[in-house]
């Protein structure tokens, strides 16, 4: 998920220019990619006991450790969780930056990115009891996620 959004500007020459930030900007001419939308994967074999995935943007993990995401998801409901891991780590990034959540907040999206990286988050949640019920004619559970994903309640 985070090859496949943001930094367009190091997929792709015509997105490295206004009204990028300079700050951001490649300097010299590109003609492959930098970065590639292309995705490492491995297969992570899920037992009953994982309760979700975590999917996330390195903004969310530059704040947030897999430990305290995780903590955030089993101690909070599930409505609005993915809105509760991008708030908890904008804090921390206003904690870095000597400054109070509330001011950032204020700061226009744009000039925002000084301040922070941009975080996109998607958590899936798992029910086993669902998956195995007997109308289920696939196979238990196959999903494929990025280099990085283990334990339970796996992030």
């Amino acid at each position: 998920i985070s090859r496949s959004i943001g930094d367009a500007y190091l997929k792709s020459t015509e997105f490295n220019r206004d009204p990028l930030l300079p700050k951001f900007r490649v300097p010299e001419p590109f003609d492959k990619p930098i970065l590639s939308a292309e995705p490492e994967t491995l297969v992570q074999k899920l037992d009953p006991e994982d309760q979700f995935l975590i999917f996330a943007s390195d903004g969310l993990w530059e704040h947030l450790s897999s430990q305290e995401a995780v903590d955030i998801v089993n101690t909070c409901p599930r409505n609005g969780i993915a809105r509760k891991l991008v708030k908890a780590a904008l804090r921390v990034a206003s904690k870095k930056r000597e400054m109070r959540y509330s001011d950032l907040k204020k700061i226009d999206r744009g000039v925002r990115r000084h301040f922070h990286d941009d975080i996109t988050v998607i958590v899936l949640f798992l029910d086993f009891h669902l998956i195995s019920q007997s109308y289920w004619q696939g196979p238990l559970v196959s999903i494929r996620g990025g280099v990085g994903v283990s334990g339970h309640g796996i992030c």
